[in-house]
């Protein structure tokens, strides 16, 4: 049996988690656990000419760089970074002098490949152990692999992977690769395999790797505690484990389980990482993982619309995360679904002389519930609660504009009216309201739901509108709504991009209505100058 490796890649696959912001002392502490841990080859990050580093990211501009994160006693370990084709001047490398790293890893796609593999060359020229990454290897036919395995040999890299970008590979077609790659590959080149967890198959394939007991040298990628874009990666504690119980292996898994209490466990807290069914579902479609990402942080679809979405996705497109290709997808989702607008003029009629009051199931609606009641009873105002049912008051209006909290308002509204946008499907509903229409142009609250109702009140001619409960958006998900529901957790600069939207939009409309809080707002200004 050939020797049997694990490559850590936690702060350069884990960095699409936390935007490569470990700190100095988050880098130096994951570097030193994965030393002490014995595991044998660490990714210290990205090498890349395409961002200016800065202290304490993992994503590094030089080779110098790279080297302030790796510890002084080092051993025997390999400590390695990643480029992107296209992302690097390799013109630019010094010569590999073992002051720093010793390896860079090469990514790049199918249609890259030829070039990529110049690169490399030069790469390896230079001093450098080179590992040849071919992102989505599945994208490959087994024409295309095995002219990709030809011309790799002539190069002679340190390794040659196989890559599951997607985290879609059944055993069958990681074996299929692996036996192309076998009985192709030249003698002692190692075989590295690298894995995303969108199916849950990252641990079952490593595992049959090592399993089949090849006579050629493996390296299998993971990460602490999965770490990793989308559903995460191989957990680098389970493989030690495993490689441990039935392979020889002397990995201390101490080192690790302190550094996922210490650091790795707090960039989870703040944003999770792992298996869900958007990250599935671009698995199942051969789509890229960002694509689930984007669609589940919308936070407006059920599970079948985002199934629907993937469906209707070209096969150009798939491969390569477009943002707005995905942008136009969902607006074109969006905007055909459900009926046409109807109804429209039994709103103006409720409207007719009076004011409105819009109540958001921020937390002032719950902590201000007697404010909000006292106003609701007033002859002069007609409510509207956004997206929820508010318990304290009976509302004149529910208004609906987000598919999955559509679906959860209750059977009975007590005499509320029910009015959807024009992308759910609500038979009974009052009133149908076209979506498109009511969209605005800052993209982080395109579709936000409390801003289209003002506009649509600002449409049927409402001179008042009051705001409740729209507190806008705190990085602790429990601050964010009422009752017990707990907002998704997305990172701190999203939130106050999100904020900053609301008060830019509401800044717009003011100018053309009274806009004014009833309810005191935490994050949310109605209008921001920057």
């Amino acid at each position: 049996m050939g020797n049997v490796r694990i490559l850590d890649c936690t702060l350069r696959d884990g960095g699409y988690c936390n935007g490569w912001e470990f700190g100095v002392a988050g880098s130096r502490a994951i570097a030193r656990s994965l030393v002490e841990a014995g595991v044998d080859i660490i990714e210290c990050g990205f090498l890349t000419d395409r961002v200016r580093h800065h202290e304490g990211s993992t994503r590094f501009n030089t080779v110098e760089g790279v080297g302030s994160i790796i510890p002084a006693d080092r051993g025997s370990r390999l400590f390695v970074a990643m480029a992107n084709y296209g992302e690097l001047d390799a013109d630019a490398l010094p010569e590999c002098d073992g002051s720093s790293i010793g390896g860079i890893r090469v990514a790049f796609s199918k249609r890259d490949r030829f070039e990529a593999l110049e690169m490399c060359r030069e790469i390896k020229e230079k001093g450098y152990l080179v590992f040849i990454q071919a992102m989505v290897s599945l994208s490959y036919t087994d024409e295309e692999f095995l002219d990709l395995i030809r011309r790799v040999n002539e190069i002679g890299p340190y390794a040659f992977y196989i890559v599951d970008s997607f985290g879609v590979m059944k055993r069958r077609d990681m074996l299929r690769l692996f036996y192309l790659t076998d009985h192709n590959l030249a003698e002692g080149i190692p075989i590295g395999f690298h894995s995303h967890n969108n199916m849950q198959l990252a641990y079952s394939n490593a595992q049959t790797l090592v399993d089949m007991r090849p006579v050629r040298d493996l390296i299998i990628d993971s990460s602490i505690y999965g770490m990793g874009r989308g559903a995460g990666n191989l957990c680098t504690e389970l493989f030690v484990d495993y490689l441990n119980d039935g392979y020889g292996g002397a990995y201390d898994l101490r080192p690790l389980l302190k550094v996922i209490d210490d650091v790795v466990g707090q960039f989870y807290y703040r944003r999770p990482w792992g298996y869900s069914l958007p990250n599935f579902l671009s698995a199942s479609h051969s789509a890229h993982p960002n694509y689930a990402g984007w669609l589940a942080d919308k936070d407006t679809l059920t599970i079948g619309s985002v199934n629907d979405i993937f469906d209707m996705m070209d096969e150009e497109h798939r491969l390569r995360f477009d943002k707005a290709y995905i942008e136009d997808l969902y607006d074109e989702y969006m905007s055909a679904r459900g009926g046409e607008s109807g109804g429209v003029e039994g709103i103006r009629e409720l409207l007719k002389g009076k004011r409105a009051l819009v109540i958001c199931p921020g937390k002032s609606s719950d902590e201000e519930s007697d404010l909000i009641a006292d106003t609701v009873a007033q002859a002069d105002t007609a409510a509207f609660s956004v997206n929820f049912f508010y318990p304290h008051a009976t509302v004149d209006v529910v208004f609906a504009s987000n598919m999955r909290r559509c679906e959860r308002l209750p059977g009975d509204l007590r005499g509320s009216k029910l009015v959807v946008t024009s992308n759910i499907d609500a038979p009974g509903a009052y009133a149908v309201v076209d979506y498109s229409s009511l969209l605005n142009g800052e993209e982080p609250v395109r579709d936000n739901a409390a801003l289209m109702l003002v506009r649509l009140l600002i449409s049927l001619g409402v001179d008042e509108i009051l705001l409740a409960g729209m507190d806008g958006y705190s990085p602790l998900p429990e601050e964010n709504y009422s009752g017990d529901r707990v907002s998704k957790v997305v990172d701190r600069k999203q939130y106050e991009e999100i904020n900053r939207g609301m008060s830019r939009v509401l800044g717009e409309l003011v100018r053309e209505a009274d806009i004014r809080f009833l309810t005191t707002p935490r994050y949310v200004t109605v209008g921001e100058d920057d």
